[in-house]
């Protein structure tokens, strides 16, 4: 080695700073334990250096360029290496970064979420962006990077958490305060959803000395077919609350899965054939005529204020009325019905031998 690749060799070894190609990562090890005294330390205005021996905070020196000597820096006396005559002392050096790490996207699945107003599933998803700053650089260190020579895991592992804490809470408050799918992926509880998940990222990151600064372009979201079934469903169950067809979107959205079932049944499994046919066209009217039962039974007022469940139709007027010995509408004996003799041209509802006319829609029953 020549003279003038020694003296550039102890330059480097007198110069103790994070190097340009380490500048974005939140923490930074110094690869050399063993350090000059009277070397130069240079800590960037937007970080801190935390000084460690034997896997215990000694020292942090914030922004500036300081002289390793114990003369101005008492601490260093405790790091002195005996065996080298007091000129070099033995230390691990981290740099940590304390600005704020803006920009950081997450994304990712919710899961399934129930929609309350339906009752039906929906596949949820949640994306944005976040920033964190580092509030305690030695905490950081013991208690999640470690002692090892480290890259940068720290915006990862942040990323993980805020997925984490937001797939929790957003589900928790979609339970509690029952607030419909498209009223959330609309936006308008946007507000309430970022203030509640970031105290609860404050709360589980506070441990590990880091804190969240803020949370941007933050969007709950449902998969396009979710959202126009719903849309749809929501749209339906208005029309028919108002024309008096059903009680509750979850019951309306229950007839739907009957009525879908007595349509599967109405195909008849995509094969041709008179028997399939007569099957399939029974079976869509039990899927409508049960659909239609459930709707008239969930307006009907029962003797306690409430409303019935689907009950038996009368023989004498036709009505859906709870179960007992009477019909409450007309008075008549009722007697158990156990399958309908036919089906209402109409409307496709079920009748029973007696019926004259139609329960749901009032066309007169033919032959």
């Amino acid at each position: 080695m020549g003279v003038m690749d020694f003296f550039k060799k102890g330059v480097r070894e007198m110069m103790i700073a994070r190097p340009d190609e380490a500048k974005a990562q939140v923490v930074w090890k110094h690869p050399d334990p063993t350090i000059p005294m009277k070397s130069q330390l240079t800590v960037e205005a937007d970080e801190k250096a935390v000084f460690f021996k034997d896997g215990k905070v000694v020292a942090t020196l914030d922004a500036g360029r300081h002289t390793l000597d114990s003369a101005n820096l008492p601490f260093l006396s405790n790091l002195v290496d005996s065996f080298t005559g007091g000129n070099v002392f033995i230390a691990e050096v981290f740099f940590v970064n304390v600005r704020e790490q803006a920009g950081i996207k997450f994304g990712g699945r919710i899961g399934n979420v129930e929609d309350p107003k339906s009752g039906i599933p929906v596949e949820t998803m949640v994306h944005g962006e976040f920033s964190f700053r580092v509030t305690q650089p030695d905490v950081l260190i013991t208690g999640l990077v470690g002692m090892g020579r480290v890259s940068d895991g720290v915006s990862p592992w942040m990323k993980e958490q805020v997925l984490k804490v937001i797939r929790d809470r957003i589900a928790e408050l979609l339970v509690k305060n029952k607030w419909p799918l498209l009223d959330v992926t609309s936006g308008a509880y946007t507000e309430e959803i970022e203030r509640d998940v970031l105290a609860g990222l404050g709360e589980h990151v506070k441990s590990y000395g880091l804190a969240i600064a803020r949370l941007g372009n933050f969007v709950i979201d449902i998969d396009e077919s979710d959202a126009a079934n719903l849309k749809k469903l929501y749209t339906d169950a208005a029309y028919l609350r108002t024309v008096g067809g059903v009680g509750n979107y979850q019951q309306f959205a229950a007839g739907k899965a009957m009525m879908g079932a007595g349509e599967g049944m109405a195909k008849g499994g995509g094969a041709g054939g008179e028997g399939n046919s007569m099957l399939g066209g029974a079976g869509l009217a039990v899927g409508m005529g049960m659909a239609q039962m459930m709707a008239g039974a969930a307006q009907r007022p029962a003797s306690g204020g409430g409303t019935t469940a689907v009950g038996v139709v009368c023989p004498g007027c036709g009505a859906n009325v709870a179960a007992g010995k009477f019909c409450s509408g007309c008075g008549k004996e009722l007697k158990p019905v156990v399958a309908a003799s036919a089906y209402c041209a109409g409307c496709g509802a079920a009748l029973v031998a007696e019926t004259k006319f139609c329960a749901q829609c009032g066309k007169k029953r033919d032959g």
